[in-house]
């Protein structure tokens, strides 16, 4: 059983996609960035002559915290988080995002996967992040019908 979800007071996603899906036992969480439910960006500042400043520190906190925030809604957290693929625009910001990213994680988190893309869907954004999540035991005992089920995944490669 899976549950799609667009969550309120999120940023409404840019596509028919759901913010996360929640499938068995293992939360998937939509590509994130650091868009506010106002259609603003955090890390974004144009001056009064149109010169923009944007700040890869404070879009990649900004997406983790929107992470964040998704989970929490299906009761899971950051700790919860199996797997991380982040996009950025440009190769240059990793030393940025990665300072950040180790605010949040350390060695015992997520596998992740940092690639650089051609760009994102807006050009004030930087990055990009999409994760995957496993729902702790509790969630799934009390959670919604699509989490209570019991279910056991074995994967073989």
């Amino acid at each position: 059983m899976s549950d799609a979800r667009v969550l309120q007071g999120r940023a409404v996603p840019r596509g028919r996609f759901p913010h996360l899906k929640v499938v068995g036992d293992l939360v998937f969480v939509s590509g994130t960035s650091s868009r506010l439910p106002d259609n603003t960006f955090v890390g974004v500042e144009v001056d009064a002559m149109g010169t923009t400043n944007l700040d890869i520190r404070a879009q990649t906190r900004a997406v983790i915290e929107n992470i964040r925030d998704m989970l929490a809604d299906v009761g899971a957290e950051l700790h919860d988080i199996a797997q991380v693929t982040s996009y950025l625009v440009s190769m240059n910001d990793f030393g940025g995002y990665n300072e950040v990213y180790g605010e949040f994680f350390d060695e015992r988190g997520p596998a992740r996967t940092t690639v650089a893309v051609h760009q994102l869907p807006h050009p004030h954004l930087l990055i990009e992040i999409q994760a995957v999540a496993h729902l702790p035991r509790t969630s799934r005992a009390a959670g919604s019908p699509s989490t209570s089920a019991s279910h056991s995944t074995e994967v073989v490669s």
